[in-house]
C-alpha cells in the first residue's frame, strides 16, 4: 500500500486534474483505489445526472478516509 497514492488522488480530485487522476488509476497497486478513480472518471465525463458524480466522489472519499485510517501512524510520520 502506497500511502503517496492516497494523498495524490485527494490533491488531484481537489484540483480538477483529471489527467493526472487517470495517471494514477493507472500506476497505483490498490485494485480498489484504481476502480474507484475510473468510476468517479466515467461518471465525470459520461454522466448527464450531477447526483451520480457526487455519488461517485463520495465514494472514492469514503475509501481514501477508510484506506487512510486503516493505516498505522508510524506509518504516516514524515520522519520515519
Amino acid at each position: 500500500m502506497d500511502i503517496l497514492d492516497y494523498d495524490k488522488a485527494l490533491f488531484y480530485m481537489n484540483r480538477g486534474e483529471w489527467d493526472n487522476l487517470l495517471i494514477l488509476m493507472v500506476r497505483t497497486k490498490d485494485d480498489f483505489l484504481s476502480k474507484k478513480i475510473e468510476h468517479f472518471l466515467h461518471a465525470c465525463n459520461f454522466s448527464r445526472d450531477y447526483s451520480e458524480i457526487e455519488n461517485k466522489a463520495h465514494h472514492l472519499l469514503t475509501y481514501v478516509d477508510h484506506a487512510l485510517s486503516t493505516v498505522p501512524s508510524s506509518s504516516l510520520s514524515i520522519y520515519g
